[in-house]
């Protein structure tokens, strides 16, 4: 999958269905790692668990936390409505595997519920650790981060990139 196709049909999208404020060059370049990271966007279900969509949103952890978070309540509700999916975690949860742009709109939400700043782009080591606090991966990889953030920088500084 080309990373310029993802971000155009994709993560803009779902950012266009978000508060202005999420849409950072810094998100979007977060959004390409940690998709690259969990899915490679090669697999909308997890292979051997439960997670969904190119993000690997579970139904009892990220789907319900952005659902429940202060902070992503309405935009996620909106979001929702914008899909036609209604906002209760098991709807979101299956809508997720076959709506790439509800995967990403909660992907974003996901990070707007950490209360650090993102980190600037092209800060590897602070994108792993906002990646570690939000999405919690049970089998955590550090060695695949680097080249994959660095993949998603390319994309985002307008380099023609395919995933590995």
């Amino acid at each position: 999958m080309d990373l310029h196709a993802i971000c155009d049909y994709t993560v803009t999208p779902a950012l266009t269905l978000l508060p202005p404020a999420m849409g950072a060059p810094q998100a979007r370049v977060l959004l390409l790692a940690i998709g690259l990271q969990e899915s490679r966007f090669l697999h909308r279900r997890q292979v051997g668990g439960p997670a969904r969509g190119f993000w690997q949103f579970e139904q009892g952890g990220g789907v319900r936390g952005v659902l429940k978070h202060a902070a992503t309540y309405g935009p996620a509700r909106r979001l929702c409505a914008e899909r036609d999916v209604a906002a209760t975690a098991g709807a979101v949860y299956t809508a997720l595997e076959a709506d790439d742009v509800l995967a990403a709109g909660f992907a974003r939400l996901l990070l707007w519920t950490d209360p650090h700043r993102l980190p600037d782009v092209g800060d590897a080591d602070s994108a792993w650790a906002l990646y570690l606090r939000t999405w919690r991966p049970g089998k955590p990889h550090p060695h695949t981060w680097p080249a994959l953030y660095a993949q998603a920088m390319g994309a985002i500084g307008g380099r023609h990139v395919r995933v590995a």
